[in-house]
């Protein structure tokens, strides 16, 4: 019961934290308490050039993050390995490598060791672009002891509400929503936005909404009642809906985003925020909806240029790092250490790479990787 109460408090913070920016480094703080972890990190970062930030993070010192930034960022051996694995995902160090590999790389023992952190942590990518990916990390320390899976358990049970409220931050420009203007900062953004009770009847439809409604190809209200055409995506949002009406703990983790095919072929997403507890249900004072429902266009996805890079050359995830640090940092002496791998592996990673692109010099793979990469990543 002490961990139902836990998780709920925590669901419904990440879920205030949509319409109130402010309350971030609150959330992570009640991620660390509950997995438990001793640095939290939302952030994002380009798997390709060394730039990366830190939207929110605790337990973590300036200094160190400057540190990041500065030196670490092309050390880190999860990156980029990560932009292979699926959006939602809980990653650890063993889906990349051997462990005595993290363990012996320069990232481990000079960044990760010295901030009293284990070998042991895990990240999940919240959004994956053509250019860069968000994710959140947790790293253990001595106090909280390895993963476990328990930690995981309860990781996975709260990414998919982080990956949600997120999404629909995104939607709402992060505004810092208040009772008086929760109709004004809705009505102001681009995406349709409908005000819904457990029924679906539609209590209130911000502009954006109210066009939709006039294209019944996509979204529709029958007899007051939201539905969509496609009925696969209508069933799941009446699914989603019927959990939010059960408070934050049992709020739905069936991924962030409905999808939804309209009747000309076009591609949107719905998303959902409960506004039964916290912060949002002050902010809904005025009406008495269970959940406000976000629906916009789907953005064209595309693969991160190294992911398409890796399919085409058939890469492994070994084979991917060790390429990407012969272009950022230099040959096979350089590559080892930073690694914390034997300059023979290097040299066997190296040639299968030649083998797979058809090359015979490094300066070829840059060239390679070049090609692959838009002048805007």
């Amino acid at each position: 019961m002490r961990e139902t109460a836990q998780l709920s408090q925590l669901i419904g913070d990440i879920y205030d934290a949509s319409l109130d920016a402010s309350l971030w480094p609150k959330v992570l703080e009640g991620i660390a308490r509950y997995v438990p972890g001793s640095l939290v990190n939302l952030f994002s970062q380009n798997a390709i050039r060394p730039e990366a930030k830190a939207f929110y993070t605790y337990g973590i010192k300036q200094e160190y993050l400057k540190l990041y930034f500065e030196k670490y960022i092309h050390l880190n051996p999860m990156f980029p390995a990560t932009l292979f694995f699926e959006v939602g995902r809980i990653i650890t160090e063993d889906d990349i490598m051997p462990r005595s590999e993290f363990v012996a790389s320069r990232f481990f023992q000079e960044w990760v060791k010295p901030q009293g952190l284990l070998d042991h942590s895990m990240a999940a990518i919240l959004e994956k672009t053509g250019t860069s990916v968000a994710a959140i990390a947790l790293c253990p320390g001595k106090r909280d002891g390895p993963l476990n899976e328990q930690s995981l358990r309860r990781m996975g049970l709260i990414v998919p509400h982080i990956r949600r409220a997120v999404t629909i931050g995104n939607v709402i420009d992060l505004h810092k929503v208040e009772a008086a203007t929760l109709a004004d900062v809705l009505d102001g953004i681009s995406a349709g936005m409908y005000l819904v009770d457990a029924e679906l009847r539609i209590l209130r439809a911000n502009p954006a909404g109210a066009a939709l409604l006039e294209q019944p190809s996509i979204i529709r209200s029958s007899e007051g009642r939201l539905s969509v055409t496609d009925p696969q995506a209508d069933r799941l949002l009446r699914d989603i809906l019927s959990t939010l009406t059960r408070g934050d703990a049992t709020a739905s983790v069936q991924g962030a985003a409905v999808p939804i095919l309209a009747g000309n072929n076009e591609r949107y997403v719905a998303h959902l925020l409960p506004l039964t507890s916290g912060a949002r249900r002050k902010a809904n004072a005025t009406y008495s909806a269970v959940a406000a429902v976000f629906v916009r266009k789907a953005a064209l996805e595309m693969p991160h240029p190294l992911e398409a890079m890796t399919n085409t050359f058939k890469l492994t995830p070994a084979e991917a790092r060790v390429l990407m640090m012969v272009v950022q940092i230099g040959g096979v002496s350089e590559v080892a250490p930073a690694l914390g791998i034997s300059e023979a592996t290097v040299k066997t990673h190296l040639q299968r790479i030649f083998t797979k692109t058809q090359t015979t010099r490094q300066a070829d793979l840059v060239k390679i990787v070049a090609g692959y990469m838009s002048p805007l990543c």
